[in-house]
C-alpha cells in the first residue's frame, strides 16, 4: 500500500493539536469591584466558590472585605486601587489589603498567566487620590512598556489578563465627568493584546439593555461589578 506523502505532516499536526489541548491553561477567577455584598460573604463561607483559584479586585473595595475573601477562600489575590481607595501604603493597615498584592503598574506571572494591573480613574477632582488626567494615565501606561516587550520576547505574548478600575474610553464608560473611561487602557489593549480586561468603576444596572462584556480584537472586556466568576484560559 502506498503511503500518502502528507501522512507525516498530518501526524505531526495531530500531535501538535494534542499537545496544545494537554497544555491549555485555565484558571477560575472570582473578580470583585465597587460594592461589598452580604451575599458574597454568605457564598464564601458555604463553599459556593469551591474550585476558584484566584481573587482579582478591580478597585473601590473595602480592604476588610478583600481580606475576608482571602482568609475564607485561602487563595492568592491581586488588586488595584480605585478612585475611592486611599493612597497605597504598606505601613498603614487601612491603606492596603493584607494577604493580597497591589498590582497597580505591575505585571506578575502567576501559574503561567501574565497578569497586569492599572489602578485609578479619570481625574474629576483637583485633589482626587488615584485620579489621573488622560495625559497622566498615558504616562503611567507607558511605564509598563519595557515589561510588556520583555514578556513578548520571553513568552511569545505580552499579557494574558489586565485588571483595572476604570473601563477603557468609550467601552462600558459613562458620559458624566467621573465615569469617562481612560484612553490609556485602549492603548494598552492595542499594544499588549491581553485575552481579558476586567474592570469596575461603572455600576452596571441595565443588564437587560446592554451587555457587560465587549470584545475588541482578541480582548474580552468585562465589567465585573459587583462580582463575577470567570474561567479564563490562554
Amino acid at each position: 500500500m502506498q503511503i500518502p506523502h502528507n501522512c507525516n505532516f498530518v501526524g505531526k499536526l495531530l500531535a501538535w493539536i494534542c499537545f496544545l489541548r494537554q497544555n491549555k491553561r485555565t484558571v477560575k477567577i472570582l473578580a470583585v469591584s465597587d460594592q461589598a455584598l452580604e451575599r458574597v460573604y454568605t457564598l464564601s463561607s458555604n463553599g459556593h466558590f469551591q474550585g476558584t483559584e484566584l481573587i482579582l479586585g478591580c478597585g473601590d473595595m473595602s480592604y476588610a472585605y478583600l481580606e475576608y475573601l482571602v482568609t475564607v477562600l485561602n487563595m492568592p489575590m491581586f488588586y488595584v486601587p480605585g478612585n475611592h481607595d486611599p493612597q497605597f501604603d504598606l505601613r498603614a493597615a487601612q491603606a492596603h489589603a493584607e494577604g493580597g498584592t497591589n498590582l497597580d503598574l505591575k505585571i506578575v506571572r502567576h501559574n503561567k498567566f501574565l497578569i497586569g494591573g492599572f489602578g485609578g480613574s479619570i481625574r474629576y477632582r483637583p485633589d482626587g487620590i488615584n485620579q489621573y488626567t488622560q495625559a497622566e494615565a498615558y504616562m503611567r501606561a507607558f511605564s509598563l512598556l519595557p515589561r510588556l516587550l520583555l514578556n513578548r520576547m520571553q513568552y511569545g505574548r505580552a499579557l494574558d489578563i489586565l485588571i483595572s478600575h476604570s473601563p477603557p474610553f468609550g467601552i462600558h464608560d459613562d458620559s458624566d465627568p467621573a465615569h469617562n473611561g481612560l484612553k490609556a487602557l485602549n492603548w494598552l489593549i492595542r499594544i499588549a493584546q491581553p485575552r481579558y480586561l476586567f474592570h469596575g468603576h461603572t455600576h452596571f444596572y441595565k443588564r437587560n439593555l446592554a451587555s457587560p462584556e465587549t470584545t475588541v480584537g482578541i480582548t474580552k472586556i468585562i465589567n465585573v461589578y459587583p462580582y463575577k466568576t470567570i474561567e479564563a484560559s490562554h
